[in-house]
């Protein structure tokens, strides 16, 4: 009796696991599909080759609130010629990192992909990432065709702007670090793509680091994306609004396949051993503190403000401004050291990443409590932030002036 219980148990579950395995693929075709049909990118690439920055250079790209340094003294005193520059130094900010971080994913997929060869029916998942693999670098492409015209333009340099790099290097392009956390960062990168690509769980958990990360990017994008859609005639928006929108609507197939894979794919697996459940906790809690800061000047990126005063610089002593040494220093002061109106929509953006980070996570089993409750990012707060910027300013302002 108790055998037959036993085997009528394990029938059960096979069942069980084959319905859901057949739903997760119903999934994976649907999404796939959709994306192919919609795909952007010959879009993206004709339009960011049609750009002249001088056909726009007069227009907003985005919604005027996501302006660099937007709600800061610098914005409440900046002419009207200044606030369009600024708006547009937004989008050449924002799209800056997200280069960066869609050169690593381009790496990461593939090598999760590699992950999920060990898997009968996983075709669909490797066929949808090379699909938005391609998708990445036709987005990569326009971002860096529209960025390096405008800081040509407007100074001569990059100054935002992020040079093609390798994929184990730090996402952020503003980031708290120095060489010895540079070289850790690289070390772990390159463990995790060794490892996702020998582990079908590990390759599966990747799109759980990568849905958090595209989550705060599509709620972000999704208010950027709204400037093309409010013109009547979407031919007369300008080209960076228009690769705003194309973007955002490739991102959220991806965000849709990280979420299937990272949540639903996983559930075909065998449980988790200890170690890949330590290894997937120790990715999102990289991704904890790679979002740990928040931005004054770029509301929405995560980036650690202090490692930014020597662009803010470059931009106060440009032509744009032409602001004396004396008065970018005390502009910069007044910006990141004071609270600001910029200050609180930069922090209330942070705890709605976090929150809905929290969501995200809500089902996984796996994941730390730590994780789950975001704990380290909840940890940061706006006199924390202030506390930071005045060290660091001081700090910053001692240098410049010994140079």
């Amino acid at each position: 009796m108790i055998n037959y219980q036993k085997s009528e148990t394990l029938k059960n579950q096979i069942s069980n696991q084959k319905i859901d395995n057949q739903k997760t693929h119903r999934k994976l075709q649907i999404n796939y599909k959709r994306n192919q049909q919609q795909d952007h990118t010959k879009l993206l690439d004709n339009t960011s080759a049609d750009f002249k920055y001088q056909e726009c250079k007069n227009e907003y790209w985005n919604p005027e609130e996501y302006s660099l340094l937007y709600g800061t003294p610098l914005w409440e005193e900046a002419s009207s010629s200044q606030r369009i520059i600024l708006n547009q130094l937004y989008w050449v900010a924002y799209y800056s990192q997200i280069i960066s971080a869609e050169i690593a994913t381009i790496f990461f997929n593939q090598t999760s992909a590699a992950g999920l060869y060990a898997q009968e029916d996983f075709r669909s998942v490797c066929d949808m990432l090379d699909l938005e693999s391609s998708q990445e670098r036709a987005h990569i492409n326009a971002f860096k065709t529209i960025s390096k015209q405008v800081e040509q333009v407007l100074f001569d340099k990059q100054v935002f702007g992020y040079p093609m790099r390798i994929p184990y290097a730090e996402t952020m392009i503003f980031a708290n670090t120095n060489t010895i956390k540079t070289w850790w960062k690289k070390l772990q990168l390159q463990s995790f793509g060794m490892l996702s690509a020998g582990n079908t769980f590990l390759a599966c958990q990747y799109f759980t680091v990568r849905g958090l990360r595209t989550l705060n990017g599509k709620m972000v994008q999704h208010k950027l994306s709204n400037h093309y859609q409010k013109y009547s005639e979407p031919e007369e928006a300008p080209i960076p609004s228009k690769v705003s929108y194309y973007h955002f609507m490739d991102e959220s197939f991806h965000f849709n396949s990280s979420t299937i894979i990272s949540q639903d794919v996983i559930k075909c697996l065998k449980p988790p051993t200890n170690f890949e459940k330590l290894v997937a906790n120790l990715g999102i809690y990289g991704c904890q503190k790679d979002h740990y800061h928040f931005s004054v000047a770029v509301n929405g990126i995560f980036w650690y403000d202090p490692a930014l005063y020597t662009a803010i610089y470059q931009v106060l002593r440009s032509p744009v401004f032409e602001m004396s040494d004396t008065e970018a220093k005390e502009t910069i002061r007044r910006c990141f050291t004071e609270e600001t109106e910029a200050l609180h929509r930069s922090y209330q953006t942070h705890t709605e990443a976090m929150e809905s980070y929290k969501v995200y996570l809500r089902t996984l089993d796996y994941v730390w409590k730590s994780n789950h409750e975001m704990s380290l990012m909840r940890s940061n707060s706006i006199p924390k932030y202030l506390k930071t910027q005045k060290i660091a300013f001081r700090k910053w302002e001692m240098r410049m002036s010994n140079k």
